[in-house]
């Protein structure tokens, strides 16, 4: 047998194709259906500017949607927050994912404001990663029963 080594490289678009089949293969294995996902998305504009969104990926096991949604962004420019744009945002991506029969909402954030926002939403911390962000600050992981 050849010797096998291990080099410290980014992985070729062949490379990543072949694991994204292993993985599939494996989950075939185990009698699992293959995981996919839709991003679901929400922008808001004020004429043609856009203003801010809410985004999120929808994930699938076979042809169904899974109990949970991941919140991948939620944005609103500075001048137009804490006017209940985020909130509005927030809900439609929410309302988007009760429609395809999801039954849980989760997301990373961090920072006192953000925490503040999700939890009047009544999102609850599940996870906590000390000292994330450069400034030692938390990343928190919240989520929401839909």
């Amino acid at each position: 047998m050849d010797e096998i080594t291990i080099v410290n490289r980014e992985l070729t678009a062949g490379e990543v194709e072949r694991m994204d089949l292993g993985f599939e293969e494996l989950a075939l294995e185990e009698d699992l259906e293959i995981e996919s996902s839709d991003r679901f998305s929400n922008v808001a504009l004020k004429g043609n500017t856009f203003i801010g969104c809410s985004s999120g990926l929808g994930y699938k096991n076979g042809g169904n949607y899974s109990g949970w949604f991941f919140l991948t962004d939620l944005f609103v420019e500075k001048e137009y927050r804490s006017k209940g744009l985020g909130e509005k945002l927030l809900q439609k991506i929410e309302e988007q994912a009760i429609r395809v029969g999801v039954k849980h909402i989760w997301l990373w954030t961090s920072g006192d404001k953000a925490l503040r926002f999700y939890e009047r939403q009544d999102y609850k911390r599940f996870a906590e990663m000390e000292n994330w962000y450069s400034d030692g600050s938390s990343r928190i992981g919240l989520r929401k029963n839909l």
